[in-house]
């Protein structure tokens, strides 16, 4: 990732990949679009860490991180990225028998990551 993708420039690009899949990008889009939403969960963290002054977590797995988020901005923000980090994850894997996640589903995890990076900021 680089330094100019913010949280909300991944997040529009992610919601692009909902609003307007084509042929091209058929079976691939809704896996494409929670990775990128994931990362938009994984730079506002970075942002987070760097803020609080704590730049070392941003190297460390992000079950660590939820862990001391928790400490840091308490339990009920942790939980929420933690479920929301855990939903993207899971969409980005294809596993047998599972179908993709659907816009809708990915839009509505979309609008939580985005309440969590206005919140972290």
């Amino acid at each position: 990732m680089s330094d100019t993708a913010t949280p909300a420039t991944l997040l529009c690009d992610a919601r692009l990949l909902c609003r307007r899949p084509d042929a091209g990008t058929a079976g691939l889009w809704p896996r494409a679009a929670a990775l990128v939403a994931r990362q938009a969960i994984e730079a506002a963290l970075d942002r987070y860490w760097q803020a609080r002054g704590a730049p070392a977590l941003v190297d460390c797995p992000m079950r660590t991180q939820l862990v001391c988020l928790a400490e840091m901005a308490g339990p009920d923000i942790a939980g929420i990225v933690a479920a929301s980090w855990a939903s993207l994850s899971g969409a980005c894997h294809v596993h047998p028998y599972d179908l993709a996640p659907t816009a809708g589903e990915l839009l509505g995890w979309m609008e939580a990551v985005e309440e969590l990076c206005s919140g972290l900021a």
